[in-house]
């Protein structure tokens, strides 16, 4: 039995049963590998199954309007990941008449599609020859060869890439593909796996050189930026004011309060100093705040953010309130919001 038939028959034991497997629909294993980029299978599941429910296939995705896709996706963030899928949706429609396309090239020319993803869709859908290699797959295959090329710099790409098709080559791609990532996910995790029970070990150069815990090598660290977010929670006759956000970030299109950003969260005297915040209730008489909330911090990949949330009551409107989408409060929760502002609906409303 060679390396991928041993392989094969651990994931044919250990696999999880997940809706996505056992399917060859290019349509639900492009959704399903989407939603797991940058979220953990048992965050995913349930936002699949939604997400599959309301969008079942291309032309339903297809025929949406952006805001409801980002409503469902909600919560899982890195939204350019929804705005993508609805963008490849529409063009699937027009550049191949609605029928998810079945070669590698054509769906790498998806938005929002890579090569790991288009050999993902391609080998679990249509079981074309292409390696699949995501954060499991390079953690698995730098200990079994004992790599210490870093796998964020170029060479290390191309390296792993061509290690992992060549043990591909023999086998069925789809099995071997699946099994590989799930190997990686379940037995030889990032922190202390079990090597004692692992049926690979007579293959693994790591443990036979006590390297396990060094692989794989990163070479790069990127820094994490702090922001800082102070926004502005206007209450008007049972209503509120929200902005909807168009600066070509993580966040684009969805939904938030009047935002300050500054350099740290300001404190009531410099809030009323504002520049902006005095512009924004410029004329009106009766300006009230009514709560600062405690700081909300959130964590993104490379940037963290603190928040606070100003409550205030006013008693009119200004020309400057126009700007903003004004809603009554019981309607926030049909527009789609960051993590960070549906943290912080959930607490106090």
């Amino acid at each position: 039995m060679n390396f991928s038939d041993q392989l094969i028959s651990w994931y044919q034991v250990h696999k999880r049963d997940l809706p996505w497997r056992n399917i060859s629909d290019p349509y639900r294993i492009w959704i399903s590998e989407i939603i797991l980029q940058q979220t953990r299978v048992n965050q995913g599941l349930d936002y699949y199954l939604r997400f599959v429910e309301r969008f079942p296939d291309v032309e339903t995705l297809a025929a949406a309007e952006e805001d409801e896709v980002l409503k469902y996706w909600q919560g899982l963030g890195y939204y350019s990941r929804a705005r993508n899928l609805h963008h490849a949706a529409r063009q699937i429609m027009q550049d191949f008449s609605g029928v998810f396309p079945t070669t590698y090239p054509e769906v790498l020319r998806l938005k929002g599609v890579g090569a790991y993803t288009a050999a993902a869709v391609c080998s679990f859908a249509f079981n074309l020859p292409y390696a699949v290699v995501d954060g499991n797959v390079y953690r698995v295959l730098s200990r079994l060869f004992a790599i210490e090329t870093p796998i964020d710099s170029h060479s290390g790409k191309k390296e792993f890439d061509a290690v992992a098709q060549q043990l591909m080559e023999n086998s069925v791609p789809s099995l071997h593909n699946q099994a590989i990532m799930e190997f990686g996910a379940l037995q030889c995790v990032p922190v202390s796996p079990d090597c004692s029970v692992c049926p690979l070990q007579v293959y693994c150069k790591a443990y036979e050189l006590n390297m396990v815990a060094q692989l794989p090598i990163k070479s790069k660290k990127t820094p994490v930026k702090q922001r800082f977010f102070n926004y502005l929670v206007i209450n008007y006759n049972h209503h509120i004011f929200l902005q909807k956000r168009t600066a070509d970030d993580i966040w684009k299109n969805l939904y938030e309060f009047p935002l300050i950003e500054t350099d740290h969260l300001l404190p009531i005297q410099e809030l009323l100093e504002n520049e902006f915040f005095c512009q924004l209730f410029q004329g009106l008489e009766q300006v009230k705040i009514i709560n600062i909330s405690k700081p909300v911090h959130h964590l993104l990949t490379h940037r963290r953010i603190s928040a606070q949330f100003i409550t205030l009551q006013i008693a009119e409107k200004n020309e400057a309130l126009h700007q903003f989408i004004e809603i009554p409060n019981a309607e926030i929760g049909d527009f789609a919001v960051s993590r960070l502002m549906e943290m912080y609906l959930k607490k106090e409303i």
